[in-house]
């Protein structure tokens, strides 16, 4: 058989001579073959012999229609995962080898018996119509921040029909989270689209009972309204929905990741040094989109005069044990605080605590609706004079500050005694207060690994924060003589007469 290019050259050479051994010598095939195609007329394709028989046994013969009752019975099965069900059940009648055969013979199999695939269908968009809002965990970028991994996700924004987007990073997937994001995005695009779409988060939605429709929150409503944006959320496990934001994640991730290795590194100082660095991609990304991206801002609505504040407000009173609760999660604060009524701002990342207006303090929000955040400092002169607490105390783990903490407690009881040993790692939460950054921490990594001997929190204390001797400067005695001659000088003598 010859291929297409000298059955078309052939077909041509004769068209123009009419003569066979010519054309044939052009074509560069023999005059047999040449004369073969003029004469059926037809292509290589076509005149070539369907091939219908087989050239070996087929080694999949005994247990193929084994594999396809169980492939009826499960499409979802894996090629390989069924090829060792069968290899393990009949080990005579197929080898190993013959597992790439079986693969192939499944894919055939699918597509000619295999169940229908979802079918999606692209949409037109219209400018400046919605913004689809999304959230996505980019832990996988591996960024440290201060030498620490970063745990975070991105609150992503994007415009399906120019694909402009924006991110803001956040730590969980919370209605203050989504306002954060929501307005950063509006303030860089200065205008505001007609739709805001999001899937059925529980912080834009909530479910009122079995087989009924999802409901918007409230505080949910309250921001599209403020920004004279219609909410849409969709379908239930139908993410395809809500595609360009979907998709935007995974391409938003990549450009950042691209970026890191071209950067050759993944550490930062500070969150808003990284939060400059994706800003900068984000940037970049959003250049090649302005001529879409003009077209959608020409038809959007303005901004509200002003912006929502980034928080929420909560009252508290502190309790006996010199804590809050704020959002079922408490918090403990200074133990002159107890029993005053607090106002605190809840913010996505830290909470802000005031009396009245005066601002107090401000504390790192814990993630979740449940447990405990306790600051050692607050309450630990405190436990030094009532150490018999310690040992039943509520929150007693959440006086370990690290492992290494741990650790020492270990130690010290092994060493002192349960009652005894507590006290000593009472002093030594109160001795980690006095030093400061981490000198104390890597101290104990000497300390509790054997075969140091018995120490007191007092031996670490002389080595941490050694105590110089005071030394008292006597300063030499310089008699003045000048002023006491002018005295004498100055006075006439007199002479006493009895």
């Amino acid at each position: 058989m010859i291929n297409k290019q000298k059955y078309h050259r052939l077909m041509k050479e004769y068209q123009e001579t009419g003569n066979v051994t010519v054309s044939a010598l052009r074509a560069d095939v023999s005059r047999p073959t040449a004369r073969k195609y003029l004469n059926e007329s037809k292509t290589p394709e076509e005149l070539q012999v369907k091939h219908t028989w087989r050239t070996r046994r087929d080694p999949l013969e005994e247990i193929w229609e084994e594999a396809v009752a169980m492939l009826e019975g499960a499409a979802e099965l894996e090629a390989k995962m069924l090829f060792e069900h069968l290899l393990g059940k009949h080990p005579a009648k197929i080898e190993p080898v013959h597992l790439r055969t079986f693969q192939r013979r499944v894919k055939q199999w699918r597509l000619q018996h295999g169940p229908d695939k979802e079918v999606f269908f692209p949409q037109n968009w219209k400018p400046g119509r919605a913004l689809q809002l999304d959230w996505t965990n980019a832990n996988e970028l591996k960024v440290r921040i201060g030498g620490q991994t970063y745990d975070h996700l991105l609150c992503h924004v994007v415009l399906p029909y120019s694909n402009w987007d924006w991110a803001t990073r956040c730590r969980s997937e919370s209605l203050l989270s989504l306002r954060q994001g929501l307005q950063e995005g509006t303030h860089r695009l200065g205008r505001v689209p007609e739709e805001l779409r999001v899937d059925n988060t529980t912080a834009a939605t909530h479910e009122i009972g079995e087989g009924v429709e999802r409901a918007f929150n409230p505080e949910f409503l309250s921001i599209c309204e403020h920004y004279r944006m219609k909410p849409r959320t969709i379908g239930i496990g139908c993410p395809n929905e809500n595609g360009d934001v979907e998709s935007g994640n995974r391409h938003l991730k990549r450009r950042l990741n691209q970026h890191l290795i071209l950067r050759t590194s993944r550490d930062f100082l500070t969150e808003g040094d990284y939060q400059m660095f994706v800003e900068r991609v984000l940037e970049g990304g959003n250049e090649g989109r302005q001529t879409r991206f003009r077209e959608e801002l020409s038809v959007m609505q303005s901004l509200p005069p002003t912006r929502l504040a980034e928080y929420q407000e909560v009252y508290c009173r502190v309790s006996s044990a010199s804590t809050i609760r704020v959002r079922k999660v408490g918090y403990s604060v200074p133990a002159r605080l107890i029993g005053a009524e607090l106002k605190v701002e809840v913010y996505e990342s830290e909470l802000k605590i005031y009396s009245g207006r005066e601002w107090l303090l401000s504390l790192k929000r814990r993630c979740g609706d449940r447990g405990v955040v306790l600051d050692y400092r607050h309450i630990i002169d405190h436990l030094l004079r009532k150490p018999g607490a310690f040992e039943g105390y509520r929150y007693r783990e959440e006086l370990f500050p690290s492992r290494i903490y741990r650790e020492a407690y270990d130690r010290l009881i092994q060493d002192h005694g349960a009652r005894k040993g507590s006290l000593e790692y009472l002093r030594l939460l109160k001795l980690s207060t006095e030093v400061e950054g981490n000198d104390l921490e890597l101290m104990l990594v000497e300390f509790v690994c054997p075969p140091y001997p018995r120490w007191t929190v007092e031996d670490l204390r002389k080595i941490v924060l050694p105590r110089s001797a005071r030394q008292v400067e006597v300063e030499e005695l310089k008699p003045e003589w000048s002023s006491y001659d002018q005295l004498i000088g100055a006075s006439e003598e007199v002479a006493h007469v009895d």
